[in-house]
Formats: structure tokens, sequence, C-alpha cells
């Protein structure tokens, strides 16, 4: 039987995840600075990444990328910060991710089959495919 969290430690975790969803890339940058590990995750298995990347915030996903977070770090469901770039429409984002070092083919479905999916001919062409 495990023990239940720490209810200020999931408060942290919280501000700290919609920080995430938010942006807030100062903010973010301090606390993982300060010792929040920069591949937390959530319950389903979002990282700061994912949830910045996801919610379109490209400085938050450089400041996360530039203190050794997982560019391709995949979700419970197999999804990377990518391929949910590309879903989202999100051209910064997904620059920001590719110059941190992520994979188009990494994920199911992966970024390069999401842009198949919905015909993104320009990043296709970003990813080395066509």
């Amino acid at each position: 039987m495990s023990e239940a969290p720490d209810p200020e430690v999931v408060e942290l975790a919280t501000k700290i995840f919609d920080l995430a969803r938010q942006g807030d890339a100062e903010a973010l940058a301090a606390y993982v600075d300060a010792g929040v590990p920069v591949n937390l995750t959530n319950d389903r298995g979002d990282s700061l990444v994912m949830l910045a990347a996801y919610h379109g915030h490209p400085a938050a996903v450089a400041a996360l990328l530039a203190r050794g977070a997982d560019a391709d770090r995949a979700n419970d469901r197999g999804q990377t910060p990518l391929a949910g770039a590309v879903f989202k429409g999100e051209e910064a984002v997904v620059r920001a991710l590719l110059d941190g070092g992520a994979d188009p083919k990494a994920g199911t479905p992966s970024a390069v089959d999401t842009a198949r999916m919905f015909a993104k001919a320009e990043l296709l062409e970003l990813f080395g495919e066509r």
C-alpha cells in the first residue's frame, strides 16, 4: 500500500504544470534551476515540455530544453511534444523543439505521421520528408 502524496507537493506540482500551460518561461526556468525535475510528468505522462508545446509557448519550450528536458519524451498515449505542436499548428513551437533535438519520427503517431494526416506540406519539408 502506497503512502498518500504530501498535499504541499501536489499543490506545488500543480502550480508548475500550470506555469507550463501558461508558458511562463521565466518562472519555469527558476523552478527547474532550484531543483524541480525538468522532466516532471503529470498523471497522464505529460511532461512540462509537452504542456508548454501543446499550449503554444516556444519560449517556455526552449527554456526547458536548454535545461536538459527530453524533447522526445512521450506521454502515456505515446504522443510526443513535437507531434502535439504539429497537431495544434504551432510552427514556432515545432521549430523550438527541432532546435532542441526533437526527432520528427518519434512517438505514435509521430510528428511526420501527424503532418501527413493533416496535409502540412511545409512541416513535412521541414522534417526532410516529402
